[in-house]
C-alpha cells in the first residue's frame, strides 16, 4: 500500500517544477513511511511513497520500462491479488520480470493490454501509469473503491493523487469549496465522483480516465450488474464460503506480519477464522476497546453487547494471539490524535471519536503487524445492516443510513442563510432519487425483492464508500494496509444476486453467510446480533466534547461561525452528559471538526 501522486502539464518542462512533486509527494508520507521517489520528464512527473509489502527490495517506484519507442512509468497503490498468475500469463508472452513485486506485474500488463489492464486486475489498486509513446496519462482505480484516487483538470493538463492534499500542494489548485461541497460534508450521502473541492474530483470506484494532448475521458470499466440467481440455498451457502476461502488465501499473501481485526461479530470472526485455517502459524488479532466499558455497558438501540467477551470468545476458540486496545478519554481527546484524524480525512466530517478511537487502534496495531484483514463491507454485501430488516426504514424514500444514525438532522445545524442558498434537504432528495435509477434489476422481480435490491445497491455505491473511504484514511495515517475480504468484486456480484429471501432463509441478518460459518465459530457468536462499531459511553469524554464545541460555537472571530447557527445547538452544551446519545453528540464533534479543518486547510468557503 502505498501514496500516489502526479502531474502532467503539455506546456511546461516538469523537470523545472520537480520541486512542486516533491511537495506533492511529501503529503503521502505517511501512506507510505518505508521509501519515496519523483520521476520526471518533460511534461510529465509522477511522485510515490512506498509501504513495503510484497517484494520489500525490488519494488521501488515510480517504476519505468522502456520499450524502442519510449519510456512507460508507473506510480501505483494497493495489491492486484491475482499478480502471481498474471506474471505466468505475461512471461508466456515474452514478457521479462526483474523484480517479484505486483507493481512491475501491473506495468507489463498495462504495455500487454494497454488501459484493458483493469479487465485481468483482482484486488484493490490506485495507479496511474505515464505513457511517453503517445504522451498519454491512465488514471485507474479498482471495481469497488477500496483506493482513493483523485484528481484536478488543469488549463494544459491534470495533478492527481491519493488523496486531495497532495493535489493541494499544488500552487495551480485553489481551495475553495462552493454550495456543491457544503453539501457534501452536511448531507452525508457521498455522491460517486464529489471531493468537496471546488476544483477536485475523485475518479470514481471501477472507473478509469485516459489524458492526451487533446483532453481528458473518464469511463467506467465495471459495475454490478443484475442476474438470476440459480443456485438453491445449499450451493449457494457452499459457494459463498468457498469464494471467501480463496479470497482470504489470496489476500494473506504478504512478505511483512498480517493480523485481523477482531471485534467479535460474525463478520470479522470468519475472517479470522479462516486466515487461522489457512495459516501453520497463529494469527495475531486486535479489537478496540475503552476503558471500563465492558464493565459499565449500558445497551442501547444500536449497540446490544460490548465486542470484548465476544471477540475473546473467538480468539480462544480459533487460537489467535489475541489483544486489546484499551484506550481513555485522554486518549481519544488528545489534540494530536483528532488533529491527525482530520487531517488524514481532508474534510470535516465530523465522526469525532469514532474516527480518533479507529486511528488509534490502527497505530497500535501497526506497531506489530504492517497488513491486517478486516470484516469491512460484509454487511453492505449481505445485508446486515438494522435498516434492510425494519420495514418502515426500508419503504421511507430517504437514504437508510440517514436514518438510522440521525444524519438527517446535520444539515439543521447551519445558519439560516446558509441552508437556504445550499438546500441540503433538496440535494438529498435529488442524490436519493438518482441513486434508485441506476439500480441494476431483473424484470419480473417481486416488489420486495426489487425494493431489496434497490437497497442494498444503494449501500454498496453511496454508504460502503464512506465506510472504506474512513477505513483507508485512517489505516494509512498510521502507515498500516487493511485488507478487506468481503469487497473482492466477484463476491460481491454473485451476493448481489442472492434473492433476499434467501438472504434472510432463517430469520436473521446475513443467514447466508452465518451458514458458511457455521462449522468454523461457537454458536454465542454466530447468533449474535449485528453490532455497529464501538463507541465510548464515557460522560467525561461527552462533557469535554460539550465544552470543546462550547467555546468554538461562543467565539465571535471563528470561521466556524460563518457555517452553523450556535443557537440550534445551544441546548445540545446544557444537556445532561448521561443522556446525550450518539447522534447529538456528532453535531458537537463536527464543529470541533470543522475549527480543526478551517485551521489546518484554510478553505475558501462560499455558498
Amino acid at each position: 500500500m502505498c501514496g500516489v501522486t502526479g502531474w502532467v502539464s503539455y506546456e511546461r518542462d516538469l523537470m523545472k517544477e520537480r520541486h512542486i512533486l516533491l511537495d506533492m509527494t511529501e503529503t503521502m508520507t505517511a501512506r507510505g513511511p518505508d521509501a519515496g521517489g519523483v520521476w520526471t520528464r518533460g511534461p510529465a512527473g509522477l511522485g510515490h511513497r512506498r509501504l513495503a509489502v510484497i517484494d520489500l527490495d525490488g519494488g521501488v517506484q515510480p517504476m519505468t520500462a522502456a520499450t524502442p519507442s519510449g519510456e512507460v512509468v508507473i506510480t501505483y497503490s494497493g495489491e492486484a491479488y491475482n499478480f502471481e498468475e498474471l506474471r505466468g500469463r505475461l512471461r508466456e508472452r515474452g514478457h521479462p520480470f526483474l523484480t517479484r513485486s505486483d507493481t512491475e506485474v501491473v506495468l507489463r500488463a498495462y504495455l500487454e493490454w494497454g488501459e484493458a489492464v483493469v479487465d485481468h486486475l483482482t484486488g484493490m489498486y490506485a495507479f496511474a501509469i505515464w505513457d511517453s509513446r503517445s504522451r498519454s496519462l491512465l488514471l485507474a482505480r479498482d471495481r469497488m473503491g477500496i483506493k482513493p484516487l483523485y484528481y484536478a483538470r488543469t488549463r494544459d493538463g491534470v495533478v492527481f493523487g491519493s488523496e486531495p492534499k497532495a493535489i493541494l500542494a499544488n500552487p495551480l489548485i485553489s481551495r475553495k469549496v462552493g454550495p456543491d461541497g457544503l453539501r457534501e460534508i452536511f448531507a452525508v450521502v457521498s455522491t460517486p465522483g464529489a471531493a468537496v473541492w471546488e476544483d477536485i474530483r475523485e475518479l470514481p470506484a471501477g472507473h478509469l480516465a485516459v489524458l492526451t494532448p487533446d483532453g481528458l475521458r473518464e469511463r467506467r470499466y465495471w459495475e454490478i450488474t443484475a442476474a438470476g440467481h440459480t443456485d438453491d440455498l445449499a450451493t449457494t451457502v457452499d459457494t459463498v464460503r468457498d469464494m471467501l476461502t480463496g479470497i482470504v488465501r489470496d489476500q494473506l499473501v504478504s512478505d511483512v506480519p498480517r493480523c485481523s481485526l477482531l471485534s467479535g461479530g460474525l463478520d470479522s470472526s470468519l475472517v479470522t477464522a479462516l486466515a487461522t485455517a489457512l495459516l501453520d502459524t497463529p494469527v495475531s488479532s486486535f479489537e478496540v476497546d475503552f476503558a471500563d466499558q465492558e464493565r459499565n455497558f449500558r445497551p442501547d438501540h444500536m449497540r446490544g453487547t460490548p465486542d470484548s467477551p465476544y471477540a475473546r470468545i473467538v480468539a480462544d476458540h480459533v487460537g489467535t494471539d489475541h489483544s486489546s486496545i484499551v484506550l481513555d478519554p485522554a486518549d481519544l481527546l488528545a489534540e494530536e490524535v483528532r488533529v491527525a484524524a482530520v487531517r488524514a480525512r481532508d474534510v470535516p466530517v465530523g465522526w469525532g471519536e469514532l474516527d480518533s478511537s479507529l486511528y488509534l487502534l490502527f497505530r497500535g496495531v501497526r506497531a506489530r503487524s504492517t497488513v491486517a484483514l478486516s470484516g469491512e463491507s460484509a454487511d453492505e454485501v449481505f445485508g446486515g445492516y438494522g435498516w434492510f430488516h425494519d420495514p418502515g426504514m426500508v419503504a421511507t424514500p430517504m437514504f437508510p443510513w440517514l436514518l438510522v444514525t440521525g444524519d438527517h438532522a446535520l444539515g439543521s445545524m447551519l445558519r439560516p442563510d446558509v441552508e437556504a442558498k445550499v438546500d441540503v434537504t433538496g440535494f438529498r432528495a435529488d442524490s436519493y432519487s438518482d441513486a434508485m435509477t441506476r439500480t441494476p434489476v431483473l424484470p419480473g422481480e417481486s416488489a420486495v425483492e426489487r425494493r431489496m435490491r434497490q437497497i442494498l445497491h444503494v449501500c454498496l455505491t453511496r454508504w460502503l464508500r464512506v465506510m472504506l473511504d474512513r477505513k483507508d484514511r485512517m489505516s494509512m495515517a498510521t502507515g498500516l494496509e487493511v485488507r478487506v475480504p468481503f469487497c473482492d468484486h466477484r463476491l460481491v456480484q454473485y451476493a448481489y444476486n442472492i434473492p433476499w429471501s434467501m438472504k434472510t432463509f432463517d430469520g436473521m441478518e446475513k443467514s447466508v453467510l452465518r451458514a458458511a460459518a457455521r462449522d468454523l465459530l461457537p454458536d454465542s457468536v454466530l447468533q449474535r446480533r449485528k453490532s455497529p462499531y464501538p463507541s465510548t459511553q464515557n460522560v467525561s469524554y461527552c462533557a469535554e466534547i460539550q465544552r470543546r464545541a462550547g467555546e468554538i460555537l461562543a467565539d465571535r472571530h471563528s470561521p466556524v461561525g460563518a457555517l452553523v447557527d450556535a443557537r440550534k445547538l445551544s441546548h445540545l452544551l446544557t444537556m445532561d452528559v448521561e443522556k446525550l446519545p450518539l447522534v447529538p453528540r456528532a453535531a458537537l464533534e463536527r464543529v470541533i471538526d470543522l475549527e480543526i479543518w478551517f485551521r489546518l486547510y484554510k478553505p475558501e468557503v462560499s455558498w
